[in-house]
This record gives C-alpha cells, sequence and structure tokens, in this order.
C-alpha cells in the first residue's frame, strides 16, 4: 500500500508545479505586453527636450536649458529677467551696469569664439539671425536666432519664454508691465501736457544721434507705452533705419520740449559747451535729463525696468 502511495504522491506534486508554472508564464507575458509609461516611450520627455518654433523652423531644445550662451547684447536680459543659468555674454552685456552682478562669472565671447564656446559645453546657444558661424554653433548645441526688431518688445519676452519654457513667468511680466507703464504714462501726460514733445539723443561712436519709437534707450516706453509725441523731424529722419546722425548745427531742430540725454561719459559731449545747445529750450528749461547710456540701450525687461525708474524720477519727481 505504502509502494503504491508514494508514486501517487509525486505525481500530484508535479501536477501542482506545472499549474503554478503556467499561471507564472501569463503573469510574465502580460506584463511584458503592457504599455510603457510615457516617460519611456516619448524620446523628448526621455531626453528633456521638445520642439521650439523658431523664425527659421523647428529646433530640439532643453527643456530645462542649464549652460545658456547668448550671443547679441539685445537678448542678454530677457535671460536673465527668467533667471536662465548663463555661461556665455558678449562684452557689451558684461559692460551694462544693469547686469554686472548676474553676469560676474560669466564669459565674454562673441561669434567668432569658437572654441571658447566647445570649452564652455553649452546646451542652448541663442543670437541674432546674421550671426557668423550659425552651422558650426548648430553643431555644438541646439542654436535658436531671431530677427532684431521683428516683433515688439513684449512679444519677444512671450517668444523666450517659450523657449525656455518658462511662458507664464514671461506672460506676467508683460502684463504687469503693460499695466505699470502706461499708468505711469497718463500720469506725465497730465504733468507735461498732452502735446508736448520729447526726444532721445544720444552719442556713440563720435557721432550725435537722434531716435525713433522702436530702438531701445527708453523709446519704447516713451513712444509706444506712455503715448509721448516725438518732434515731426525726428518722426520723418527716423522712419526708415530708426536712428539718424545729427550735426551740433542742426541739434536744435531736433530736441523736443523735453530730452532724454543717454550719455556715453567716454565719448566726445562738448557739444553740451556750446551756444547752440545752450540756447535750446529745453535745456534752457531744465527738461534735459541724462542717463548711462551703458545702462540704457536695450529694450529688455532688465532695462525696461531701469528706464521705467528713471522717467518716474525725471518727470514725476519720485
Amino acid at each position: 500500500m505504502k509502494k503504491l502511495l508514494i508514486p501517487f504522491v509525486l505525481i500530484l506534486v508535479l501536477l501542482i508545479s506545472a499549474c503554478g508554472g503556467k499561471e507564472a508564464n501569463k503573469s510574465d507575458t502580460a506584463s511584458s505586453s503592457s504599455p510603457k509609461p510615457a516617460s519611456t516611450q516619448t524620446g523628448e520627455k526621455d531626453t528633456g527636450t521638445f520642439t521650439y518654433q523658431s523664425e527659421s523652423g523647428p529646433v530640439q531644445v532643453p527643456t530645462h536649458p542649464k549652460r545658456v550662451i547668448v550671443l547679441t547684447r539685445f537678448l542678454t536680459g530677457n535671460l536673465m529677467a527668467l533667471d536662465v543659468p548663463l555661461v556665455g555674454a558678449d562684452e557689451m552685456s558684461k559692460d551694462n551696469p544693469n547686469f554686472a552682478e548676474k553676469l560676474a562669472g560669466v564669459e565674454a565671447v562673441t561669434d567668432e569664439s569658437l572654441e571658447k564656446i566647445i570649452e564652455l559645453k553649452p546646451d542652448l546657444i541663442v543670437g541674432l539671425s546674421d550671426i557668423k558661424n550659425i552651422d558650426k554653433f548648430k553643431k555644438i548645441a541646439p542654436t535658436v536666432t531671431y530677427t532684431y526688431g521683428k516683433v515688439d518688445f513684449l512679444t519677444q519676452q512671450l517668444e523666450i519664454g517659450k523657449l525656455v519654457n518658462k511662458e507664464k513667468e514671461a506672460q506676467s511680466w508683460v502684463d504687469d508691465f503693460n499695466t505699470r507703464s502706461k499708468k505711469i504714462g497718463e500720469e506725465i501726460k497730465a504733468k507735461i501736457g498732452e502735446n508736448a514733445t520729447v526726444s532721445v539723443i544720444e552719442t556713440f561712436n563720435k557721432q550725435l544721434y537722434v531716435y525713433g519709437e522702436n530702438f531701445g534707450r527708453g523709446t519704447e516706453i516713451l513712444y509706444q507705452q506712455f503715448g509721448l509725441k516725438m518732434p515731426d523731424k525726428v518722426k520723418a529722419a527716423t522712419k526708415t533705419d530708426g536712428f539718424f546722425a545729427l550735426s551740433t548745427e542742426v541739434l536744435k531742430d531736433f530736441m523736443g520740449d523735453y530730452v532724454i540725454f543717454s550719455k556715453n561719459a567716454d565719448e566726445d559731449n562738448s557739444f553740451q559747451n556750446t551756444q547752440t545747445y545752450k540756447n535750446v529750450p529745453a535745456v534752457q528749461n531744465q527738461h534735459v535729463f541724462e542717463a548711462n547710456a551703458k545702462a540704457f540701450y536695450f529694450n529688455d525687461p532688465v532695462s525696461m525696468e531701469y528706464q521705467l525708474k528713471f522717467f518716474i524720477k525725471n518727470f514725476l519727481g519720485r
């Protein structure tokens, strides 16, 4: 009897093991055929990139860029305003007193600094559409370029926000600045008069210039946000290029009731000592407000905030 029982028990054990094995195989098969998480199926999430629609076509860029090089002074402040980590910027940006603190440890680069840019190991390069060596930069890191003046300064900040995945922060600044600056503009017009004219002049490269409505130096705020008027001669002279070179002899014809002088201390500003300049009504009425040109050049958020404070102080005295 015992001899018969032992084989029966062995057969029973083998049957139970086989059933268990089949169940395990079913479980393994189900596991391997289950959909994988999206993070392992889409290359964009896997590599931490997304497609940015630039003006020159789609570019695969990092979702959270950590080492950005900006090859144009016109966009440095746009990136800084969104706390984007920069490792390289142009020399003119580094000379800007408003940028100095944040750019203290940032390398000075140009569109010809290929070796230095390679050493900096950027994960994103930003520049203007006319930079040199753009094809070489594309081999180093994703490269996005913009055409200067193609869009207004508010739209430009929104575009930079999209590029670095901070569109909400960019939109927040745009909405806030738009509201604040227009309110200040109404206060200024109420004080100086609806028809008062304002000119913006600057000494640069041994030449005196007057500027139109979209060329930095506070022009976007004065003429677009504040809605102040520019003299007719300035409007006509700057219509094509956005600026116009002046001689001291004709300067008086381009000076408005108020003048913003974006002054380069290291330039020749001797025209201020001439009788022609001293006889200009804006000068005699003490309506010429001098600004530090190095801090006044650009139309990025950092520069615009500085310019707005300057206008509040000089026009409204607060």
